[in-house]
């Protein structure tokens, strides 16, 4: 068996794959050790299954959607960005369209379509790919020399580190890249959940379990320092646990620092109407139906799962007739209706996020070659570096981003 190679990538995902493709394409030998039986398992299910490729806007929009040290990304973006990565599969067959917010998807709406163009990538570049389960780096003065795996070794002059973060670690991102950067005497940023699902404080959340918004506005408060830190319109679930869904997935990221009861979400649930406008299609409402209980009043408004909740927080008895509700009762309704409450009680386990916030210090590696500081020929790119974006595609760039940089310099 061949153990010797020019570059070895650990983890064959969205970074390894753009890595070991970009070294490759330089003449370079490389072999892929991915514990999982086939490439690219987690890019399978990301975008929902169709696969948000990158985000099509320009540096200074990709840079203010990014939370978590953007300057230290500055320079691998520019070698690769949004532009050249929709270029990059394009030329390897894959037909991209840009959707609402910028967001790229391959035509066929299927992240089945990217895995296969990279494994045929990667095939035809005979890269070596090796199933296997990488167990810990072999360095010697404060320089990489390849990679043990449970009963062989691998030796190489680089070595990256690509394994993801904690992420959907059915995917095989359990932090074997963490313990790697370790032993190499990195620094680990403690790991937290981003763009994750949201535990609730209210129990109110899971009456309503299984109901989808779509165009709401939601908006996430810190209640401590009282700004509003995130506001979009979009869709929204609400589960058994409290709330999902895009915009909760977005506003989770924004969330930095924990604690019970500090952060406070609002959900507009009719925001083309102004609070005048919403309070005079309320009297018309309640001028047709006007000997019906309160609760029998707002279907037309409403989805029928909200409504028992909207009646219980509004104050307004269940069986008030319409004509007897006051002025008073009508703008507390209005009100509750433009910012229905939820208060943030925790974010879901670490496994259920789509990304890492956390992760290997920015500042012990270079920015643009991603290579250590620390242990010549060791490089680290994507996930598990301390670096996230927010939703709509700026993760898997920030992915293609350094596995570019990483193996253009390998």
């Amino acid at each position: 068996m061949k153990n010797k190679y020019d570059c070895i990538v650990i983890g064959g995902g969205a970074a390894g794959l753009m890595a070991a493709i970009t070294a490759a394409d330089s003449g370079k030998n490389v072999l892929i050790i991915e514990r999982n039986n086939r490439l690219g398992k987690k890019l399978l299910i990301t975008g929902k299954g169709r696969c948000n490729v990158t985000n099509n806007c320009g540096i200074d929009e990709f840079m203010a959607n990014i939370p978590t040290n953007p300057r230290f990304l500055y320079s691998a973006y520019s070698q690769f960005n949004s532009q050249d990565c929709m270029n990059f599969f394009e030329r390897l067959g894959v037909k991209l369209k840009t959707e609402r917010g910028n967001r790229v998807f391959p035509v066929s709406d299927k992240a089945g379509d990217i895995v296969s163009a990279l494994e045929q990538a990667v095939k035809e570049r005979s890269i070596t790919v090796k199933s296997i389960r990488a167990t810990e780096l072999i360095i010697e003065d404060c320089t990489v020399k390849g990679v043990k795996c449970q009963d062989v070794s691998f030796l190489a002059d680089s070595v990256l580190i690509a394994t993801g973060g904690m992420s959907y670690p059915k995917t095989g991102s359990d932090g074997d890249g963490y313990r790697f950067a370790r032993q190499a005497g990195h620094t680990v940023i403690p790991l937290k959940p981003s763009l994750v699902p949201i535990v609730s404080e209210e129990n109110y959340c899971s009456e309503m379990m299984g109901l989808s918004l779509k165009n709401v506005t939601l908006t996430l408060k810190d209640i401590k320092s009282r700004k509003t830190l995130y506001s979009e319109m979009g869709e929204m679930l609400f589960t058994h646990f409290g709330v999902s869904g895009p915009l909760v997935l977005s506003a989770s990221s924004h969330i930095r620092n924990m604690e019970n009861n500090r952060y406070k979400l609002e959900i507009d649930l009719k925001p083309a109407l102004s609070e005048k406008t919403l309070e005079a299609r309320l009297q018309r409402d309640f001028a047709e139906n006007i000997n019906k209980d309160f609760a029998n009043s707002l279907n037309k408004l409403l989805p029928a799962k909200i409504i028992p909740v909207i009646v219980k927080l509004s104050g307004i008895p269940a069986d008030k007739k319409v004509n007897q509700i006051t002025k008073q009762e009508r703008q507390n309704l209005v009100s509750l209706l433009k910012a229905f409450p939820i208060t943030v009680k925790a974010f879901r386990p670490i496994d259920e996020a789509i990304v890492t916030c956390g992760g290997v210090k920015a500042s012990e590696i270079s920015p643009k070659t991603m290579e250590s500081k620390l242990i010549n020929g060791l490089y680290f790119a994507g996930e598990v570096i301390d670096i996230d974006g927010y939703t709509g595609g700026f993760n898997l760039q920030i992915a293609f981003s350094t596995g570019y940089a990483a193996g253009i310099n390998m």
